[in-house]
């Protein structure tokens, strides 16, 4: 697990400042908040799940990847075992969502740091690495077993999302 941001806990309290350009910029109500990983099938989907559990509407939750490659049903069956369904979720490529002014953008594995896109000035990014579950199921002797990898990072994603702290819009 890599923590790229300084080693706080990230938080979604908008940044107060001096500038007055930014302060001529027009708000928008929500905080948004975009997780990013390659396929955009299992760890973002995750990310995005327990975002909008325990946040609600009070922030827009996205997630994307570089190289979407559709919902992992795997990760959907765990997150439902957890009482969070993935079952509307879709796949999405993160240039869908150039045009959407996130306030918070989270890479949750390496390659998508590496491909991260620019996103515009403003935008606060972090990187929060976890394990890919599939590889780690790849190596599993039984179903079983593969679907204990899943839950182990199903837990450590719900940690650190439930560890964000001042959901957005809350301020």
């Amino acid at each position: 697990m890599t923590r790229r941001h300084g080693g706080k806990t990230p938080s979604f309290r908008a940044e107060h400042s001096d500038d007055p350009e930014s302060r001529e910029k027009p708000s928008h109500p929500k905080k948004r908040i975009l997780f990013l990983c390659t396929g955009n099938s299992c760890r973002s989907q995750m990310a995005e799940g327990w975002a909008r559990h325990f946040f609600g509407d009070s922030i827009e939750v996205y997630s994307a990847g570089t190289a979407p490659r559709g919902v992992d049903p795997r990760a959907v069956q765990v997150m439902g075992e957890a009482g969070v369904s993935l079952s509307s979720h879709t796949s999405n490529h993160v240039e869908d969502y150039l045009e959407i002014p996130f306030d918070l953008v989270i890479t949750v594995c390496d390659s998508a740091e590496e491909s991260c896109p620019v996103f515009p000035a403003g935008t606060r990014t972090i990187h929060h690495s976890f394990e890919d579950p599939p590889s780690i199921a790849g190596k599993a002797r039984d179903d079983g077993e593969a679907l204990a990898s899943y839950r182990k990072v199903r837990d450590e994603i719900r940690d650190f999302v439930g560890g964000l702290q001042d959901p957005p819009g809350q301020e």
